[in-house]
Parts: structure tokens; sequence; C-alpha cells
């Protein structure tokens, strides 16, 4: 009997919530009773009502890999990395290291033992820091290199014999290394346009010849790669009043420190020009006047008598082994040759270009 009696109360229970709905209002009808009905099931369902709105969307970003214990600011591991990294930078050592790794950084621009060095120092090749090793045995080179690098305010390093090795590279360095400044090449567009400026103002000259010796006048070297045969030409060039040179970037010589005691100090006074490509500056200056003349052992006329001398002029010199390439000699007005005896297969680069240099010269003084 009892449990008929809670099961009615149950029941009533049930009724009089179904009779009322969620705003406290009693249910009299059928369908008022079950709208109320639906309301009590929605809102027995789990979650929201409504969606968040990308309310929280960065809250189920990842925060990406966990990193390192060394990486966070309150692990022993990076306390300990921060002391050791102290303790390098304290270590003698270490430090030496360091100052050879600023010149093996870029060896082409390294003079080696006291000979080279104390000729570059002469000639003038501009240099930043000169190293000495420690305990040297001076004589009267090292003596003339200190008072040298004196005059030219370098900064004067000593080293060990161990980082004298690692900084010229187990090569012979006697005690002395010369750090040799990278040398500025000029624009070809600037060198065109102070060339045409030049002849522009030598032509109100009342001599002939000198009106023709202000024409522009440049050598261009396809495929030299020697930097002793690139110091002698740019030496040649300015002997004989050239516009300047003109070198491509790849398959040449640059100018470093074994060029600039060739030329005498002449790198510090005749323009040296780098270009992409060789054959399509020639093209671009032959859009602006001027005129290409090969040097080749073949060619079908000599030097000076190609008849392009009194007129703005490029003189195109390819290596000796090789001679020149097919594009460079396709772009060219005239091939012309220097002759010589059967005795010899040709000549030095170097020495044809003063050859064709002088030659030219002579051609303008005879116009």
């Amino acid at each position: 009997m009892s449990h008929i009696i809670h099961i009615n109360l149950f029941a009533t229970d049930l009724f009089v919530a179904l009779c009322t709905s969620p705003r406290g209002k009693r249910c009299d009808t059928v369908g008022s009773i079950l709208r109320c009905w639906d309301n009590v099931s929605m809102a027995s369902k789990k979650g929201p009502t409504k969606g968040s709105g990308g309310k929280h969307r960065n809250a189920l970003k990842g925060r990406g890999p966990t990193p390192k214990a060394e990486d966070r600011v309150y692990h022993k591991a990076h306390k300990a990395k921060q002391a050791s990294e102290r303790r390098n930078m304290a270590d003698p050592r270490n430090a030496a290291r360091r100052r050879a790794a600023q010149f093996t950084s870029d060896a082409a621009d390294l003079v080696v033992g006291r000979n080279a060095v104390l000729e570059a120092l002469k000639a003038g090749v501009p240099c930043t820091q000169l190293v000495l090793a420690s305990r040297i045995e001076h004589d009267d080179r090292t003596r003339e290199i200190v008072r040298l690098a004196g005059l030219h305010s370098l900064h004067l390093l000593e080293a060990d014999r161990l980082e004298m090795d690692r900084i010229a590279k187990a090569r012979n360095h006697q005690g002395v290394v010369l750090k040799v400044q990278p040398y500025q090449y000029a624009s070809l567009e600037d060198l065109i346009e102070r060339s045409f400026a030049k002849t522009s103002a030598m032509s109100r000259a009342d001599s002939d010849k000198a009106r023709k010796m202000a024409q522009p006048l440049f050598i261009a070297l396809d495929g030299v790669t020697d930097p002793h045969n690139l110091g002698a030409v740019i030496r040649s060039a300015a002997a004989f009043n050239a516009s300047g040179v003109i070198l491509p970037e790849r398959r040449s010589a640059s100018v470093n420190a074994a060029a600039w005691k060739v030329s005498a100090g002449a790198a510090a006074h005749m323009p040296v020009a780098r270009v992409v490509n060789l054959t399509k500056s020639i093209a671009m200056m032959k859009e602006r006047g001027f005129f290409a003349v090969g040097l080749d052992g073949g060619g079908t006329a000599r030097v000076g008598e190609t008849g392009f001398e009194g007129d703005p002029l490029i003189v195109v010199l390819g290596s000796e082994g090789e001679g020149l390439s097919r594009l460079a000699r396709e772009s060219c007005d005239a091939i012309a040759g220097i002759p010589i005896s059967g005795m010899v297969e040709s000549l030095n680069a170097s020495v044809a270009a003063g050859i064709s240099l002088y030659a030219v010269s002579m051609a303008r003084q005879g116009l």
C-alpha cells in the first residue's frame, strides 16, 4: 500500500511539472502541456543552447613544440648554458680562434710572407690590419714592415704560432700576415659617361691629335684568370691613357693583393668595372657608338690597322690557352693579330694587351 502511495505522489508531481511552464504559469490544455514538455526536454540537454561565436577559438590553438630545457629561462639547464658561454668568452684560446675566423673568412684578401707584405706596403695596397707572430725574430724586413704599418695607421695584432697557422691556412707566413681591403669596382655606366664627358671637353681643343687621344678606350678581358696578368694589364692601361678595364664576374681574376702589387700602384688610378655578361656589355657599348676589336693570332688585320682606332674603341683580349670565346669573337667588329715569329705559339695575355694599347695609341697620334 505504501508503494502505491509513493507512485501516486510521484505521478502527481510529474503532472504538476508538466502543467507548469518554465515561466511559472499553469498549462491548462493538452497543447499547452505538450509545449511545456518540449521546453522541459530542451532545457535538459547538455551544453549551451547557442554557439560561442568563435570566442574560444584562440584557446583551442596549440602552443607549438615544447622548448628545450636550455631555452627555458627558469630551468637549471638554461643557467648552465649561460655559464658555459661566459667561460668560452673568457677563454683566451677561443678569443684567438675568433680573431682567426675574421681573417680566414676572406682568405683571398690576405698577403702572407715577409717579402710579399713588405712589397704590398711599399706599393700602397689598401689594407686594414697587420698580424705579427709573438716572439718573432726581427730583421730588416720586419722592422720596415712595422714602420710602414705605423705610417699607414694599421691595426697591429699579435698572435701565437698556432693562431698564425690558422689565419694563413698553413701557408709559409714567416710570422707576418697582412689583411687587404676588398677592391671597390666601378660601374660601367659611370665609366662610359665619364669617358664621353672627357671627349666632349676635349672636342674644343685646337689640336686634332689631342681630340683623337681623348676618344674612349676600354680593354675587356675574356677568361683571364691569373691575377698577375690582370695587374700587368691594369698597369699597361694606365700607361696608355685607357678609360678603364672591364672584367666578367665569372671565369676571371679579381683585383686582389697580387694584382695590386703587380700593377705597381696603377690600380689606385685605373678604374675597373665588373659586369655580369661581357658579351651583352659589349653589345650595349656598341649601341652607344663603340667599336670592338678582338685580339687573336689568326686575325685578318694587324693591331693598330683596323680602321677603328680613331673611334670609341673596346680592345677584347682572351686567355692564353683558349683565346677569345665564340660569343666574344662574334661580338667584335674586327679581329686583329700581332705578328710574331714561329718559334713561339702565342704571347702572354698582359704582353699582348700592352702591345695592342701601344699600337692604338700610336695610330691615334698618327691620325
